[in-house]
């Protein structure tokens, strides 16, 4: 019944759109493989991880994930009536938030794994939120009109993006002008003393806990690389900026451990 509940978009493939050239690399952690592969990797490690994911993301984070979540959703600034986009968001952290505090939202949770997106659904129902649509998509390629959401949001979901251009234009397209973006990421920790600690701590703490806890070290393996591979706070400005979105500014958390970019759609 819950799988019922996910749509999906028909049309959907790996890489296509602004995101299809095939003949392309791009890395997954530290390896370099064809463009066309990483959407079918990207699901794997998150149909692999989907039902110990938020308790992984308590134990790597002691629980800190939440409190960055909160920081998004404050400075979104959810109200009555606002149609929101969530991107990756299949477990619904986010689109929970934004429900509390604006019940009469319209939140639509997009994401590229039917098995996030079933266990979101079933934290919806367990407690008790209505009415948020569930869709299975390509955020290179989303099935949704020009001009449809007042807010897009994605949080700790861009940098598996094959191409995290293609989704922020993605992304300034389904918005409305006046609507905003707003990305949480992991970013580049300072001072150096501090990053090396944190690189350390990533590297030999956080596959090794994830085959304890999941079974699975090398999705673990490879979202520490992937942290690394994603650019700095300044570079993801300037990839806002170069996708058409104003006033564009950036939040660090945590020493940088995570930062929040918001752009706007004027």
């Amino acid at each position: 019944m819950l799988r019922a509940m996910i749509e999906q978009d028909d049309d959907r493939q790996g890489n296509r759109g602004p995101g299809g050239d095939a003949a392309g690399t791009t890395h997954f952690g530290y390896e370099t493989i064809p463009e066309a592969e990483k959407a079918g990797r990207v699901r794997g490690v998150f149909s692999s991880v989907a039902a110990r994911y938020d308790l992984m993301n308590d134990l790597m984070s002691a629980g800190v994930h939440r409190l960055w979540k909160d920081a998004m959703v404050s400075w979104l600034a959810p109200h009555r009536g606002m149609a929101l986009l969530d991107l990756a968001g299949g477990t619904g952290d986010i689109a929970f938030r934004v429900a509390r505090r604006a019940p009469e939202a319209e939140i639509t949770v997009c994401d590229l794994t039917a098995e996030m997106l079933a266990e979101g659904a079933r934290r919806a129902e367990a407690r008790g939120f209505r009415g948020l649509r569930w869709v299975e998509g390509d955020a290179m390629a989303l099935p949704f009109e020009a001009g449809s959401f007042d807010a897009v949001t994605i949080a700790f979901g861009i940098r598996n993006v094959t191409r995290p251009e293609a989704a922020l234009a993605e992304a300034f397209r389904v918005l409305r002008p006046g609507g905003r973006f707003l990305c949480l990421e992991f970013s580049q920790v300072s001072p150096e003393l501090l990053r090396s600690l944190y690189d350390r701590y990533s590297f030999s703490v956080i596959p090794a806990m994830g085959e304890a806890v999941t079974g699975d070290r090398a999705s673990y393996q490879y979202l520490v690389e992937s942290i690394r591979r994603f650019p700095d706070q300044e570079r993801f400005a300037d990839m806002l900026r170069a996708a058409g979105f104003d006033r564009v500014a950036y939040r660090n958390l945590s020493l940088g451990v995570a930062a929040m970019h918001s752009g706007w759609r004027i």
